[in-house]
């Protein structure tokens, strides 16, 4: 069996890695546009900000390390044609017209950055951050910056602007919404990271769009609001979202929804032997019952597993998605899962919340920090979702809420879960624990 993958990203190569390990005779080509494979998109903001050293330190694997396991990877290979009734894809590779046979296709082929309809976005110095040689680009003319405007207050373009501030630039973050993180955090837990930004020193303009950059001699200078109001701008990273990329899909005749390309639980699409993993499809939400986008590095490499299983004969699934994540900024470690109380509310759900504040240690102990945890129910109490803010021990916390969302345990039930203890760690009485009996005395016993 010959199975072809195009996208060498977390879905791609995680689907041949996965794939190889189930089967040591199928032959595996993966074909990728970019000119490394297995890295780290997520590491490229702290990159920049110098907590990682190199850009090479968040390359992972070569071409030769997957040559060593029987897996072609075809670097700077472009895919421009899908036939799936004959089952071969067209590609240019080194400036020639190429056709390879499948008799499995994994579309893989991610997602691309949303530029906004902005007067300007054509300067130098205007970016996207997608790849790792946008990101080697970006640091390269920060250098010569004092300032830096980043637009889309979600977790990459947060996590750029502090990066920036930590390589000494004036930065500005904003966002059109009122708030930063509007998928993941309710407005009264944003204030918090909203505040913490400020007090680093980035301003950060909200309910603003961006509706002109101007430059000079050709390089971005300055950006305009719709308030007529302006920021400087020697650079500016267009952090505006990511659509699904459904060129090569739709000319295979895949079946897309809304947003991306719809698949099965085994992550089949509706056109025989083609699959789908990553940016490029749609998930099916745990708590909704319903369609929607996951566009994380964990869903994908979640259902690189589930693919190669279905691709090696064996049993497998992929479960409804909770949207879990994490991200820290300076000192200051957020995270959130499921719905937050506004996303409820927008699809007719009622919600029943509490937000608490508590210590990550024992009161007395050493260093105790403030973290911030608050939790949503539906009327019948089942929790479905949650938000922490802390200096410490968030990610933890996410998991664990992230186990009780999927189990669908009510907030009575996880009152009286056990949770391990030690000053050093936690408080005897530990924050979730706090916050959903809190949430509990809302409800009629």
């Amino acid at each position: 069996m010959k199975v072809v993958i195009v996208g060498g990203g977390a879905g791609g190569i995680s689907t041949a890695s996965n794939l190889r390990r189930l089967d040591k005779e199928v032959e595996i080509i993966v074909l990728t546009r970019d000119n490394h494979v297995s890295y780290s998109p997520c590491a490229i903001p702290y990159v920049l900000s110098d907590r990682i050293h190199s850009f090479d330190d968040i390359v992972m694997r070569s071409v030769d390390d997957y040559k060593a396991k029987n897996i072609d990877v075809m670097l700077e290979t472009e895919v421009t044609a899908v036939d799936s009734a004959k089952k071969t894809v067209t590609y240019l590779k080194d400036g020639k017209e190429n056709t390879m046979s499948y008799d499995k296709l994994v579309l893989a082929t991610g997602g691309s950055p949303f530029v906004p309809p902005m007067k300007g976005v054509d300067l130098d110095g205007v970016f996207k951050i997608r790849t790792l040689d946008d990101g080697k680009r970006v640091k390269e003319w920060a250098g010569n910056c004092e300032s830096a405007l980043v637009t889309g207050a979600g977790l990459i373009g947060i996590e750029i602007a502090y990066a920036f501030k930590k390589m000494g630039l004036k930065v500005t973050l904003c966002e059109m919404l009122p708030q930063i993180v509007p998928r993941s955090l309710d407005p009264d837990m944003a204030k918090i990271i909203t505040d913490y930004l400020i007090s680093e020193g980035i301003d950060v303009v909200l309910g603003q769009p961006i509706t002109e950059l101007k430059g000079e001699d050709g390089r971005v200078k300055t950006a305009v609001f719709e308030d007529g109001t302006e920021a400087n701008a020697d650079m500016v990273i267009l952090a505006t979202g990511v659509r699904a990329e459904l060129t090569l899909p739709k000319m295979a005749g895949c079946d897309c929804g809304r947003w991306a390309v719809l698949v099965n639980d085994r992550m089949a699409t509706s056109v025989p032997d083609v699959y789908a993993v990553g940016d490029c499809v749609e998930s099916y939400s745990a708590i909704l019952r319903s369609n929607t986008v996951s566009q994380l590095g964990t869903t994908a490499v979640r259902q690189a597993k589930t693919l190669a299983q279905t691709l090696a004969g064996k049993r497998s699934r992929f479960n409804p998605v909770l949207n879990s994540m994490v991200s820290k900024v300076g000192k200051l470690e957020f995270g959130a899962v499921g719905l937050t109380r506004s996303f409820a509310q927008q699809n007719s759900i009622k919600a029943v919340v509490a937000k608490v504040e508590a210590l990550t240690r024992a009161r007395y102990y050493p260093n105790a920090k403030p973290m911030n945890v608050k939790v949503i129910c539906d009327a019948d109490g089942t929790i479905i979702g949650c938000q922490i803010i802390a200096e410490e021990r968030v990610a933890e916390r996410i998991d664990t809420m992230t186990l009780a969302i999927t189990q669908e345990l009510t907030c009575f039930e996880l009152s009286n879960m056990e949770f391990a203890y030690a000053p050093p760690v936690s408080m005897v009485i530990d924050p979730l624990v706090m916050a959903v009996e809190e949430v509990s005395k809302k409800f009629d016993n």
